[in-house]
């Protein structure tokens, strides 16, 4: 049995079934509740908030992430051997930081501060943020295998992962993913390049040139009619009925939740580089494209563990998923789906595209989060095209949800008197570089056609 499927043997399956005279009753408990039910774009406070030094003790630490860099550091090797694409950066997987002015002048009237792009679509090897989490919960999982059958030790040169012997050897074992695209892609490929069997279970959402692309990395792509919870199902339980599978559950893991962590340090050294200060006076403003919950709340961990108060993290979902923002505001968290309160889960950005939220994410997240905005897909696509003429880079619609932050958060900026003059703004670009011409096209047409 691979490593963390005996929890999974007990994962709990929630169904909640609300009369009609219940959901009048949220809409009236929680306000805020008429809008997400009535899919208008809405922007939430986080009134569980607390500062670092209330919060309280969480199943990760800093030490956990600093652990998570050194076996990035220890596949290096791997990677560049295997991924041409990463030799500039010596087998390390990062993307850069971009400042977008021209973006920030054509979107916004008046917003204080400069505004920055993380740009997660350039992360080679899956070319989206899942490459961070997706990636080294599998060589996390490879690593294991390999101490436990003495293949290797931690100070050996990881290039050996490259050998027959190693892919021989791993071809024993399967893993299973549920995805919407992106950490499919991100499993399969890295999985299928170990040697693994890898099987994807793809929600309807999911783009073509996506599971096209996994199979002709040599995963097996298994399509549902389904959403990203039936996906999810059916992968969780067909893969850990084989004693050598191991399910990467995106709604319950901490591995992938530590891999999206390490992006904390990274940005860390990167704001250094540009001679950015975050502090009091100089506040840092991180603004996360949300399906899950999982990718950006591994990386406001991260955050929060490096720059403490000094950093604020919010979450950006679509007016038709909205699955952590329902979660956290009935408090119900990952009891609940977006289709128990009426709403369709059906939005354009497939990355999104999740109706329930991350068990283990998500309880993190309510500590840490600063509040959650949602948008309408229209709007993703016109951010796509103004980015694209503006600054010449071109992203998934979903990827695209974090530009506006900066405008979405004024009743937070008013409520806690906060200086915008000196802070800085980054929206973090979660995919797109593998998008295939003919489909960015068609994306950049449509939000083209809707300016």
């Amino acid at each position: 049995m691979g490593n963390g499927n005996i929890k999974q043997f007990e994962k709990k399956v929630f169904i909640i079934v609300f009369t009609q005279q219940e959901l009048n009753d949220w809409r009236n408990k929680i306000p805020i509740m008429r809008d997400i039910m009535d899919l208008k774009p809405v922007f939430w406070m986080n009134p569980n908030l607390k500062n670092m030094n209330e919060t309280p003790s969480f199943p990760l630490t800093r030490d956990d992430i600093e652990e998570a860099e050194l076996l990035w550091q220890r596949f290096a090797p791997f990677l560049e051997n295997e991924f041409p694409e990463t030799t500039e950066t010596n087998g390390m997987i990062e993307s850069p930081l971009k400042r977008i002015n021209h973006m920030k002048e054509s979107y916004f009237t008046a917003i204080d501060g400069a505004l920055y792009l993380k740009c997660d679509h350039e992360l080679p090897i899956a070319g989206s943020i899942k490459a961070r989490g997706g990636i080294y919960e599998v060589l996390q999982y490879a690593e294991k295998l390999a101490l436990e059958s003495g293949l290797v030790q931690k100070n050996d040169n990881y290039a050996m992962f490259s050998n027959e012997r190693f892919k021989s050897f791993f071809s024993q074992y399967s893993i299973g993913v549920g995805s919407t695209g992106n950490l499919g892609l991100s499993i399969g490929i890295i999985g299928a390049t170990l040697g693994f069997n890898v099987s994807v279970y793809m929600s309807i959402d999911a783009k073509q040139w996506k599971k096209d692309l996994l199979r002709k990395n040599g995963a097996e792509v298994l399509e549902f009619e389904g959403d990203f919870s039936e996906a999810i199902s059916a992968g969780r339980e067909k893969t850990i009925a084989d004693p050598k599978g191991y399910f990467v559950d995106d709604e319950d893991s901490r591995h992938l939740f530590l891999g999206y962590s390490v992006a904390a340090l990274r940005l860390e050294k990167q704001l250094k580089r540009e001679n950015i200060t975050v502090d009091a006076d100089h506040p840092l403003f991180v603004y996360l494209p949300c399906g899950v919950g999982g990718s950006p709340g591994g990386i406001a961990f991260g955050l929060k563990q490096v720059f403490g108060d000094h950093v604020h993290c919010f979450f950006a979902e679509p007016t038709h998923s909205p699955s952590v923002l329902v979660g956290l505001v009935t408090r119900e968290m990952d009891r609940v789906s977006v289709q128990d309160f009426g709403i369709d889960n059906r939005t354009e950005a497939d990355g999104l595209a999740v109706g329930r939220p991350s068990e283990f994410a998500t309880a993190i997240s309510d500590q840490l989060v600063s509040g959650i905005y949602t948008l309408e897909d229209n709007e993703l696509y016109r951010l796509l095209a103004m980015l694209a003429d503006t600054e010449g880079i071109y992203l998934e619609p979903s990827a695209t949800a974090g530009i506006p932050g900066p405008q979405q958060i004024t009743p937070y900026v008013k409520k806690y008197a906060i200086d915008f003059s000196n802070a800085t703004h980054i929206a973090w670009a979660t995919g797109g570089s593998l998008v295939p011409e003919n489909d960015m096209e068609m994306f950049y047409n449509k939000g083209k056609s809707l300016r």
